[in-house]
């Protein structure tokens, strides 16, 4: 955003000031910090306990991380609500060409017809501590850092499995919330059962495609159902018939009258990862390597995907997850770069480090601790730099050839039995092929030959491309550079993918992986690729694991003089665990003389569908209804229509897929699903001008629903009324 927008925006707020508009500043709070909130102040109507309670059910007790994604229960038997996105992977492993639930939609009218969400666990944050005394004081009087690194991870590791065995009903780990300062022990119960239960048409749940992703005006449908499932004990299990619905603690009210503008709202959710306490090096490091590298790879995975994926239906479905996962990090990744380059984003982190190194420098005491810790940080990054592309790729090798994947894996577990006992290798390979086999299975899921063959030619020719300093030996020991470097690459995936056996998946599973023997006879070429590639990586780690353990001691360091020197602490960056993100319904502008207002309705769904895009088609059933004014309860008097999608100024980034947004009495009103494609950058800078989330209102969700899936017995159970 320019400067004038930016002005314009302000004046805007500020001269609304008296209308009840508010700013406020960036956070993603822990639960720790949740009671130093004045949340009423903010507009919160409920008693602040009623959200976070330590000593009591509150409405965390709602919350659940499903398959990366947050979801909300919605009622006492277990029903889930969350994206249609993050449903996708396990709507794509249930659908096969005859029932083809992906793009037609699933609603299961019984008990009994609800599908296994195959891949999805849900996990509910039980309780927390902070751990950070005994895992720093374990490592006071280390200084390589390497191994202060390493005895960190090892005294994560071994907290965590403390935890476990006083508790076994739990899943513990040891999260880190500043990076190399502050360290919080969390409590899971993990529910191994989880079933679809509503998944709306494609058309609805994903309408504008990519066209729309990362971008408003929105009109799209984002939701899903599922429903968590318990033994009959009511101890997690894994799927089974017998298996009866989970009662949770606590399960969301819905409030089917949604929001207003300038209402107060709040999200509670499992965002991501985010890297706002980082110097302009990081930043830096991101906008030229991480991001154009890796987007630029995804768009040519996609390209390939979506043309193979034409040879037939089964093919498509196959490879429908990965490319909706590609096509969302790579247009996230683009918006990232714009927003770098738009708020000039590295220039301002170089003001504000130049300006923490003169506090340094100018306070006897705080240089004698931190004197040289900014020229560290800008010397261990030109060594990072320096290996970007190389790191990059073998970061990337893997999952972009499913292949490799399945070599790595295989490799890994035939050198773990051949160090085994010769007694002692037939009980080890019984009692874990079933794991691999698992594993392997993912992979194959989205498998697809000539995919593997045209995505592994593009890494083989970047490869060949690197400098003398970054070369990737297992590739040069196939081309020698030279005039016919795509000729030799091309020969190579020829003979090499036509004679491998591991792109036949029955092969591998009942012939390769029948017993020790035939696993440890069998070798091809892809197997001796991996271990290539497996040994660099191998020989590149004590360094990597050098530079790593310097870079939690120097940002551990950097946060800690940055809070001296601006007198104030920082709430930690996003890492998965629960976090609370509060503001109002509220739209911006996003550039000179444009005001974006903070709803959509079913209008502009047929607005949208009148271009010949075919990201815009949706069912006809939608202007059949629309034409009739058939809103039924779920209309917006102010906007005479059922509102689809909305704004709010929330703290949002991946991972917060699917969170509830809840209204100033607690109560469900949208679903969080997407920001803005300016608030793409979140995850390094939040600002009130152009952060803004999206969500799919509530109304929208319960109109479909009800008017176009028939599906009003889930209202009834969620406690709706028509």
């Amino acid at each position: 955003m320019n400067k004038k927008s930016l002005l314009i925006t302000l004046l805007l707020i500020g001269g609304l000031s008296h209308l009840g508009y508010k700013l406020r500043d960036e956070g993603m709070f822990p639960l720790s910090e949740i009671s130093k909130l004045d949340l009423k102040k903010a507009g919160l109507k409920i008693d602040q306990n009623e959200v976070y309670n330590p000593n009591g059910v509150s409405l965390v007790d709602a919350l659940v991380n499903v398959g990366g994604c947050t979801g909300s229960f919605v009622s006492d038997e277990g029903l889930i609500i969350t994206n249609h996105h993050c449903a996708f992977s396990a709507v794509q492993l249930a659908s096969t060409p005859e029932n083809d639930y992906l793009n037609k939609g699933f609603v299961a009218r019984t008990r009994e017809q609800e599908i296994e969400a195959k891949g999805l666990t849900c996990r509910i944050t039980d309780s927390y501590e902070d751990v950070s005394d005994r895992i720093l004081g374990s490592v006071a009087n280390i200084d390589d850092p390497a191994t202060r690194l390493q005895m960190i991870n090892n005294q994560m590791k071994n907290i965590a499995a403390d935890a476990e065995q006083k508790d076994p009903s739990i899943k513990a780990e040891v999260s880190e919330m500043f990076i190399g300062k502050t360290y919080v022990l969390f409590r899971y119960k993990t529910i191994q059962d989880v079933r679809l239960v509503y998944v709306p048409n494609r058309q609805i749940g994903e309408f504008g495609g990519e066209t729309d992703n990362w971008v408003w005006p929105r009109h799209t449908g984002d939701y899903s159902f599922m429903r968590a499932y318990v033994g009959k004990d009511g101890k997690p299990a894994k799927y089974s018939k017998d298996n009866v619905p989970f009662k949770p603690k606590k399960s969301l009210k819905v409030n089917a009258n949604g929001t207003n503008e300038e209402d107060f709202v709040f999200i509670l959710g499992y965002p991501g990862k985010t890297f706002r306490h980082r110097p302009a090096q990081f930043i830096d490091y991101q906008a030229k390597y991480v991001l154009p590298y890796t987007s630029d790879l995804y768009d040519f995975q996609n390209t390939t995907m979506e043309n193979v994926g034409k040879k037939d239906k089964a093919t498509e479905i196959k490879l429908a997850t990965r490319i909706k996962r590609n096509a969302n990090v790579m247009k996230n990744y683009r918006g990232k770069l714009t927003g770098i380059k738009g708020i000039d984003l590295v220039a301002k982190k170089q003001e504000e480090d130049a300006a923490l190194a003169e506090f340094i420098n100018s306070n006897s005491d705080v240089k004698a601790q931190y004197g040289n810790l900014m020229a560290n940080i800008d010397q261990l990054y030109k060594i990072i730099n320096g290996d970007a592309n190389r790191d990059l790729w073998l970061s990337q090798i893997y999952t972009s050839t499913s292949l490799l994947n399945v070599a790595k894996n295989i490799n890994i577990f035939k050198n773990n039995l051949n160090q085994q006992p010769s007694a002692q290798k037939q009980t080890y390979f019984e009692n874990n092929i079933g794991k691999l086999k698992q594993t392997l299975s993912t992979i194959y899921d989205a498998y697809d030959i000539d995919v593997d063959r045209r995505i592994f030619k593009r890494m083989m020719m970047d490869a060949v491309a690197f400098t003398p300093n970054q070369r990737v030996t297992a590739i040069d020991k196939i081309i020698n550079r030279g005039s016919n470097n795509e000729a030799m690459a091309n020969d190579y995936i020829s003979d090499t993918f036509g004679l491998t056996k591991l792109k036949d998946q029955d092969y591998v599973f009942n012939s390769l992986l029948k017993s020790p023997k035939t696993l440890t006879d069998y070798n091809d070429g892809l197997l001796l690729l991996e271990s290539d590639i497996a040994r660099q990586i191998a020989e590149l780690k004590p360094e990597k694991d050098r530079r790593d353990g310097l870079l939690n001691k120097l940002m551990g360091d950097y946060v800690n003089v940055k809070e001296k020197f601006l007198k104030k602490g920082f709430i930690p960056d996003a890492n998965s665990t629960l976090r609370l993100t509060y503001g109002y319904v509220r739209g911006y502008s996003p550039a000179d003389a444009t005001y974006m207002s903070p709803y959509t309705t079913i209008k502009g769904i047929l607005e949208k569908g009148a271009t010949s895009n075919p990201d815009f088609y949706y069912p006809n059933i939608i202007k059949e209804l629309w034409n009739k004014k058939d809103f039924g309860p779920f209309a917006k008097k102010e906007l005479n229509d059922v509102p689809v999608a909305f704004l709010y100024n929330m703290d949002t980034t991946g991972g917060n897929s699917g969170s509830p947004i809840m209204n100033a009495n607690g109560e469900l009103i949208g679903v969080n699903f997407d920001r803005a494609y300016g608030a793409t950058i979140n995850d390094y800078a939040w600002n009130e001008s152009y952060s803004r989330s999206i969500g799919v209102d509530i109304r929208y969700v319960l109109w479909a629903a009800s008017k176009i899936d028939k599906a009003d017995f889930l209202l009834k159970e969620m406690g709706v009324k028509l």
